[in-house]
């Protein structure tokens, strides 16, 4: 059995404006993984990610590059421990 893990993350640069919040909210549905984003009014975006160990790496690499659009400066991730408390991914504002 895959561990679960939950990550924290706040994704800097041209991240606002690009449909980067659309955008993961299609990879984590692909991904597998539950959790939201959201833009804040510093111009970052902030996310939650849980999931498989395996998958969560994989929506952080995925921040790490973005959409098209996108220019992504930095992906600060704080791991913390899994809660089980999203059943699906959205964005919230």
């Amino acid at each position: 059995m895959q561990e679960k893990t939950r990550a924290h993350a706040i994704i800097s640069g041209r991240v606002q404006g690009v449909f980067f919040r659309m955008e993961t909210l299609g990879a984590a549905n692909r991904i597998g993984v539950n959790g939201w984003v959201r833009n804040l009014a510093n111009g970052a975006v902030e996310a939650v990610f849980e999931g498989d160990k395996d998958q969560v790496g994989a929506i952080l690499e995925w921040c790490r590059t973005g959409p098209p659009n996108s220019r992504v400066d930095g992906v600060k991730v704080d791991w913390q421990n899994y809660s089980g408390e999203f059943s699906d991914f959205r964005v919230t504002y």
